[in-house]
């Protein structure tokens, strides 16, 4: 068995979207670090309740290969103890911590950072009150956890660990220079960013704010995510498609207006077309793909993030 290719990501300080976006709360965290929920820890803090809803664990720990795949291309990424330094700083700075989500697919509100260190010595780093054993140079966040559903599953064991989410540069090339892999890395910048529009959504509408939403896309479209329900009804779904993916057939089919975050999840799904051509009789290819609008869909959701942006 081949070792696989270690790739070391980098923060691009002159792009304001590089670095941390968000800390997901998730059952299985990449770094394979759980948290440490302190209303059942025996170290004392001073609270205005009993129950203090707070977590603290480590976010991203330097020099640890971390596994991912790319369709069929197999890797791991690290962090140097500079970047995560770098990182740590650039989330602060920039006022990140009120973004967070769970499972990496949903924003939430009510839960926030409120602490984060650097471990600089690691016999007398505040982590060893929680038997994190936390390395030189890992970042360390304390969250409190306000949100009544989170914290219900947090105490339910359904979240374990953070997992960071954000924008990084590699010290390489693509390892598979074709367009389908032009397509995928486009494709995740895509769903990137329909995380911050969620996030940002949510904290408008948190304050009142009315949310601007979008109809213009083409009939094609329409038509598409008809012929998909049609056919889901009479043959059923199986084991295609996500609970996402049939809502938004349904959301496309009735002419509803999209939110910017919606949009740039119908522009991630360009990473699918290759899948297109599949008979809906022979597999999920063809009948997801015009579930979330076919080809006049998904580049009418590419052509209007770039025209809501302004890009």
């Amino acid at each position: 068995m081949r070792e696989l290719d270690t790739i070391e990501l980098f923060v691009d300080e002159e792009n304001e979207y590089s670095g941390v976006e968000a800390i997901s709360l998730v059952e299985r965290p990449a770094i394979e670090e759980n948290f440490v929920a302190l209303n059942a820890h025996k170290v004392e803090f001073k609270t205005v309740s009993e129950d203090k809803r707070i977590v603290v664990g480590l976010a991203l720990v330097p020099n640890k290969k971390i596994y991912r795949r790319s369709g069929e291309y197999e890797y791991n990424i690290i962090f140097s103890e500079d970047t995560v330094k770098k990182v740590a700083e650039l989330y602060m700075k920039r006022q990140k911590n009120l973004n967070a989500t769970v499972e990496h697919e949903q924003a939430v509100d009510g839960v926030s950072v409120i602490e984060s260190w650097i471990v600089e010595d690691t016999k007398q780093d505040k982590s060893n009150l929680y038997n994190l054993n936390a390395v030189k140079g890992a970042w360390v966040v304390m969250m409190k956890v306000d949100n009544d559903e989170v914290w219900a599953r947090v105490k339910n064991g359904e979240y374990l660990g953070l997992s960071i989410e954000g924008f990084f540069k590699d010290n390489v090339s693509d390892p598979q220079d074709t367009i389908e892999e032009d397509f995928s890395a486009q494709a995740e910048e895509y769903e990137s960013l329909a995380k911050l529009f969620d996030m940002d959504d949510l904290m408008l509408s948190t304050y009142g704010y009315k949310l601007e939403s979008y109809a213009d896309y083409p009939e094609a479209a329409k038509n598409n995510a008809k012929r998909a329900l049609k056919w889901a009804e009479e043959n059923g779904w199986g084991s295609c498609g996500t609970s996402v993916g049939k809502q938004r057939a349904r959301q496309l089919a009735s002419g509803e207006a999209l939110s910017r975050s919606t949009i740039a999840r119908m522009a991630s799904f360009k990473r699918h077309q290759q899948n297109k051509d599949v008979p809906y009789s022979e597999g999920c290819g063809g009948l997801m793909w015009d579930a979330w609008g076919g080809s006049a869909g998904v580049n009418w959701a590419i052509s209007k993030l770039k025209e809501i942006d302004g890009n």
